[in-house]
């Protein structure tokens, strides 16, 4: 089989090769996305992914600080399509009446993101493979997704079908491929689809969107919840099915057990900390269920191969950007957790992003804070697009080794990340959460929460407020698996952050989420901005100067925190908006 490949793959190149001349250096540049569903970081499935590594991680640079906004699928695509984070979007949830395409369409943005921006740019644009959840073979035509010059969509309810999913092309019926392996659909589509991207005579942008590592899903039990899930716990996910000819690799290999695995204290806030430890039978089922992950991206791993050989037959390689990345991350065993997503931990948020191109260094680590906010305007500015739109809720990603070092010296780059969630968190495989009291439940309640990263030179925190009001504060330079929650309201034992006491350091945050947890546009990169308007504090260390320590300590009156929980974002319930303002000249005392 891989021989056969092989061979198709040369010859398509040394078609491609003859048929077209190679662009030239500075025509506009070509952009590639692969998009993956729910591949992890911090379990190192990237490692099993040898070719990704040739191609794209040694020829690029690998942005270690990327991070997903929103942990689930549905909104996290909304996010990166539109440049917008999901309090924007209002797509929160993956199914209606909170999220999913129907939400997406509603919210007027099938008119007005990233494929449609790109076309007035110039491009041509191509999709294979997932779009959005809740895109169905019943609403495909209703309306069509807008921007795209040709299409394949995966469609619900077969999307997680791995050996019987349903594409949709252009404005064709669906057809369904029962009984062929989803990914090598998908990459055959996706080379007819770049075959078109070359003859169209423009720069093309093309997205393939595997739902691998994505749990199996069967169809008979799909649902799409009319009141945010009610039914939720009908849905049936196992463990993901590979290609027939990876079904023998990885046979030993195992959850990473780093200190976050199944611990013997529990960890985290709301319904997490309430979680009982796993079995020794569940902990077995879920090392399987990670090995079925690693197989299940090996056909990614060859389709992305397949991919990079028929730019270079056509002469194009060179003058093409590749982006890798996933709409969320997974854990396994974490935190005494079931296979997921849905949480704020670094196995959740913390995602792979890899891009090579023109100018990108070869081989090289990005320790810049990146968040799926700032794919849009990246996109847009390599295609020469509208990247300082004032909707856009990101700022470009620097490719370019000085323009990395330039924005890793001026202290200019944002430091943060804004995470939100709302609704419930859902156990995939054979078992559902057991709690600490003997009960069993299908999901995880009142799963809403905001929440902070932020990353500088000497501190490395994650913050959070659930709707439980709840608080969550973890200092990753000394606990970077998040196990010892140090926010008072929980920690006994004095704890310090850059050497300070956290009685400092937290009303600086709680400012900084009061801005990040409804910003709009610069407001979501430039957050300090609001609170200090004369533009003189640029950072969380900035903030900390003892010059406002009588501001923080004294205006800081309304705190981050809900006044109920929702399974989506309803303005009403998500209490104080107000963010305190540093007013110069005026006499702050103690």
């Amino acid at each position: 089989m891989k021989a056969w490949i092989q061979i198709v793959v040369a010859l398509a190149g040394t078609a491609s090769a003859v048929s077209r001349a190679p662009l030239e250096y500075n025509a506009k540049p070509n952009i590639v996305v692969i998009l993956t569903d729910d591949q992890d970081l911090h379990m190192d499935s990237v490692d099993y992914m040898p070719l990704l590594k040739k191609h794209v991680i040694d020829k690029g640079t690998f942005y270690k600080r990327h991070y997903c906004s929103t942990a689930i699928c549905c909104p996290s695509r909304v996010t990166l399509w539109t440049g917008r984070n999901a309090h924007n979007t209002n797509v929160t949830d993956v199914f209606p009446p909170y999220g999913g395409y129907p939400k997406f369409v509603s919210q007027g943005f099938n008119e007005n993101y990233l494929p449609v921006w790109l076309q007035d740019a110039g491009y041509s644009t191509y999709y294979t493979g997932k779009l959005f959840n809740a895109h169905t073979d019943q609403n495909w035509n209703s309306p069509h997704p807008a921007g795209w010059t040709s299409s394949d969509f995966l469609l619900d309810p077969h999307t997680y079908d791995y050996l019987n999913a349903t594409f949709q092309r252009n404005d064709q019926p669906p057809v369904s491929h029962e009984g062929e392996y989803s990914t090598d659909v998908l990459a055959d589509k996706a080379y007819g689809l770049l075959d078109e991207g070359v003859n169209s005579g423009k720069p093309f942008f093309l997205t393939v969107a595997p739902v691998a590592p994505h749990s199996n899903v069967n169809p008979n039990s799909f649902t799409t919840p009319g009141n945010g899930g009610s039914d939720i716990g009908d849905i049936k996910m196992t463990a993901p099915i590979p290609a027939e000819r990876h079904k023998h690799l990885f046979p030993e290999v195992k959850v990473p057990r780093k200190p976050n695995f199944n611990p013997d204290k529990p960890s985290g806030g709301s319904w997490i900390k309430k979680l009982a430890q796993l079995t020794d039978e569940v902990v077995e089922y879920n090392d399987g269920f990670y090995r079925a992950r690693l197989q299940a991206l090996q056909a990614v791993d060859e389709l992305i191969a397949n991919l990079v050989d028929r730019l270079e037959g056509y002469g194009i390689l060179e003058n093409t950007y590749i982006l890798y990345t996933t709409d969320n991350g997974y854990h396994i065993s974490q935190h005494r957790l079931n296979p997921g997503k849905e949480c704020g931990f670094e196995e959740d948020i913390n995602i792979p992003l890899v891009i090579r191109g023109p100018g990108v260094e070869a081989g090289q680590e990005a320790n810049v804070v990146t968040a799926h906010t700032d794919l849009a305007p990246t996109i847009l500015k390599i295609a020469g697009g509208d990247w300082k739109r004032a909707d856009l809720d990101g700022s470009p990603i620097p490719l370019h080794a000085r323009s990395l070092n330039k924005e890793s010296k001026s202290g200019n780059r944002q430091e943060h990340v804004n995470v939100e969630f709302w609704g419930r968190s859902i156990p995939e495989g054979i078992y559902r959460f057991s709690l600490d009291d003997g009960k069993v439940v299908f999901y995880g309640s009142n799963n809403t929460y905001k929440a902070l990263r932020v990353i500088g030179d000497d501190y490395n925190i994650y913050y959070s407020v659930w709707c439980t009001n709840e608080h969550e504060l973890y200092d990753l330079t000394t606990d970077p698996y998040q196990i010892k929650n140090i926010h008072p309201s929980v920690s006994a034992k004095a704890a310090t952050i850059l050497g300070l006491p956290i009685s400092k350091v937290l009303p600086r945050l709680d400012a900084l989420l009061m801005v990040t947890k409804s910003c709009v546009g610069r407001t979501c990169t430039a957050p300090w901005s609001v609170i200090h308007p004369a533009n003189d504090v640029h950072t969380l260390k900035d903030a900390l100067a003892e010059a406002y320590d009588a501001f923080y300590e004294k205006e800081i009156a309304e705190q981050v925190r809900f006044d109920k929980c929702e399974l989506g974002y309803i303005v009403e319930s998500e209490g104080p908006q107000r963010a305190a303002i540093f007013k110069a000249g005026r006499q702050y005392e103690l």
